[in-house]
């Protein structure tokens, strides 16, 4: 799709090239209707400008881009690796943008890599819209979802299937003995978080128990920090036999403050997280996890999105599932 230019954005409103880089640059130099009427049809025509002059020749830069819904987290770190390691050995560089959750930053985010004329992007979307990377599509950037599944024919996604994670980490908890189970999720917005819960569920029920008695703490943020809280609410309600949480942040939060409130960790509450990084291994009491292929899954995704970059008329859209494996340490033994 050829791209559109600040001349045929003058020429749609009836300005000059001038008023159209004011208004894009000294909106302050532009009378309000003015600007009101260009910034109408820069919407309407989905103009956006060019990052440098090298990128306006090429039709796009030697960049991509990666968009995150929490850098703080090692799972995504790991991502990152797997996707630099492979752009590095091509000449590329890697635009990072996090979202934290926020569809308002991430579009944010996804402007700014337009602007830049990525060639393409990796993303793990923070909600379901799919018009705002249908936009990226249209401006000729290829699109690769990544730890996300896809539910279009024509987009490739690398993902990992959290309902059987989840259904695998509470069935463990059940197979030793635990019949009251919480689950400590972060927002459940979220669609990695509102999917361990249906799997943990689905063990629940599978395990002859009630799936609507799964105890439920939904967290602001997935960290360390929120963690802790929920493990000072488990303890005012009354401590159940084992604990899931949705990922390895929580989980340590989590056992840092059952130890310190003196429950023992697994005698009294067993605790399994998600995501096995590197810390888990390393705590106080060694955390079970449900390991992911991060780095997999950053190589993989991006080996995918430079062939649709470099091959449009012979890729093949794949969507790709990796299966989670359990990782059973001392906090469930």
């Amino acid at each position: 799709m050829a791209m559109v230019s600040i001349k045929d954005v003058a020429a749609h409103a009836g300005v000059s090239p001038g008023t159209v880089s004011n208004v894009l640059n000294r909106p302050g130099k532009v009378a309000p209707a003015t600007r009101e009427r260009v910034e109408a049809v820069i919407s309407e025509l989905g103009f956006v400008r060019h990052g440098s002059a090298s990128t306006l020749r090429a039709g796009h830069s030697r960049t991509i881009g990666l968009s995150v819904i929490d850098i703080g987290n090692p799972f995504f770190t790991e991502v990152a690796a797997g996707v630099e390691d492979v752009v590095s050995d091509l000449g590329y560089a890697v635009i990072l943008g996090n979202s934290a959750g926020s569809q308002d930053k991430e579009d944010r985010n996804l402007r700014v890599l337009a602007e830049h004329r990525v060639r393409g992007v990796l993303i793990t979307p923070s909600g379901e819209d799919p018009a705002r990377l249908e936009r990226l599509r249209g401006h000729g950037i290829s699109v690769v979802l990544v730890d996300h599944p896809a539910h279009r024919p024509d987009q490739c996604a690398v993902a990992v299937d959290d309902v059987a994670g989840g259904r695998a980490a509470v069935a463990h908890l059940l197979a030793r003995g635990a019949r009251s189970v919480a689950y400590v999720t972060g927002p459940l917005t979220i669609r990695q978080c509102v999917e361990r819960r249906e799997g943990a569920k689905a063990a629940m029920r599978s395990g002859g128990l009630d799936p609507e008695e799964l105890r439920v703490m939904e967290a602001a943020t997935m960290t360390a920090r929120a963690g802790e809280q929920a493990a000072a609410g488990l303890i005012a309600a009354g401590l159940p036999e084992a604990v899931f949480c949705a990922n390895d942040l929580l989980a340590l939060g989590v056992l840092r403050g059952l130890l310190r409130a003196g429950v023992r960790v697994p005698e009294d509450v067993a605790l399994i997280g998600y995501d096995d990084i590197d810390f888990a291994a390393a705590s106080a009491v060694s955390l079970s996890s449900m390991r992911q292929p991060t780095y997999q899954l950053g190589r993989i995704a991006t080996e995918l999105l430079l062939d649709e970059c470099d091959n449009p008329e012979t890729h093949a859209h794949q969507h790709i599932m990796f299966q989670p494996e359990l990782i059973a340490r001392e906090s469930t033994q």
